[in-house]
């Protein structure tokens, strides 16, 4: 788990340093923007938090359930600690995880709300949508149900692809 964890500190690490739009909010959380103190004056004191140091840098998990979630949503989920060219920010949100109940975030929702994704891939029979403001959504088996919505910081345009060189002795251009 701390491999994991560690993973994607590095990943979210390197995407805020390339990162020049704001993040996408949901429920008055942003990520790379919303402490832990906001998010403690919108919703309360979490259901369960837990701390994790990864690379040296403690970051912490805190997940709501219950009556403690908003409404249409089963579980949501808030990490906290994000590497910034700043600095490191223990509680500024790095990733919102949301996993909403039955028929509130149908795949047309989806669409209807944050548009045509960025990408579309297939894994082990779910479809993730993903977007390039910083929304990763799975679907249910059958393709039609989001049952995980996760807001993070905006994803950068992949780097353009550099032409294969010639080989030797090809006539150049």
């Amino acid at each position: 788990m701390a491999r994991v964890l560690a993973a994607a500190l590095a990943l979210w690490s390197v995407l805020a340093l390339g990162a020049p739009a704001s993040a996408l909010d949901w429920g008055g959380i942003e990520p790379g923007v919303t402490t832990i103190e906001q998010v403690r004056a919108l919703y309360g004191a979490p259901s369960k938090e837990s701390r994790a140091k990864v690379e040296s840098y403690d970051t912490i998990h805190w997940v709501y359930e219950g009556a403690r979630v908003p409404a249409g949503i089963q579980r949501m989920t808030v990490d906290y600690g994000l590497l910034t060219p700043q600095g490191y920010k223990q509680t500024v949100v790095r990733v919102l995880r949301l996993e909403p109940k039955p028929k509130i975030f149908g795949k047309n929702t989806v669409v209807q709300g944050f548009g045509v994704p960025d990408g579309i891939s297939d894994h082990e029979g779910q479809d993730t949508y993903f977007y390039k403001v910083g929304l990763v959504v799975t679907f249910d088996k059958e393709g039609n149900e989001a049952v995980v919505l996760n807001f993070m910081l905006p994803q950068p345009d992949a780097p353009a692809a550099r032409p294969a060189p010639a080989p030797p002795g090809a006539p150049k251009r």
